[in-house]
């Protein structure tokens, strides 16, 4: 049996928290080690704002339907994070050269990325029908992993934002 639009969003939304994870941990922190360059203040910066948003974009499709004019909030996470992608592309190939691994792993993201947009449009198109409402609902242990995907990438933004003013600050 196919996957429903809205099941199919949230497996590639988790298969994007997945991703990100590897990325941040294996290329960023122990391969890059980001956070202890001065030349990429503006890279961490980028990486806070997504990491912000994907925390709220996990929480918010972790625990609710976003029905009526609602789904601009899903659909600006949505747009915002195609935004920061578009510009760290460009910001870190003005700083560094990536290796192999991190530039075919970004391409991975890209492309789910991609499906997370469609599949998004497509779920946003469904819940866009109606009066607004704001609808508790339930994916059971997907609810749970992605409000613990949420949290730490939460905790990975005020990381990375710190790190990025700190970064900043030694360039200066």
């Amino acid at each position: 049996m196919p996957l429903s639009v809205p099941s199919a969003f949230l497996y590639a939304l988790l298969l994007h928290g997945v991703l990100g994870a590897i990325d941040v941990f294996l290329n960023h922190e122990l391969l890059a080690k980001l956070p202890a360059r001065r030349e990429a203040a503006e890279e961490e910066g980028l990486h806070a704002a997504r990491e912000f948003i994907f925390a709220c974009l996990f929480v918010s499709i972790a625990w609710f339907a976003w029905h009526g004019a609602l789904v601009w909030w899903i659909a600006a996470l949505l747009l915002g994070e195609v935004v920061v992608s578009a510009r760290d592309v460009i910001v870190e190939g003005e700083i560094r050269v990536l290796p192999v691994p991190e530039r075919v792993l970004h391409l991975l993201m890209f492309m789910n990325l991609g499906a997370l947009v469609v599949l998004g449009a497509f779920t946003l198109a469904e819940w866009r029908v109606g009066e607004v409402m704001l609808i508790r609902v339930h994916h059971g242990w997907a609810s749970w992993v992605l409000t613990a995907m949420a949290a730490a990438a939460l905790a990975w933004a005020v990381r990375d934002g710190v790190a990025a003013v700190h970064s900043g600050r030694k360039a200066a």
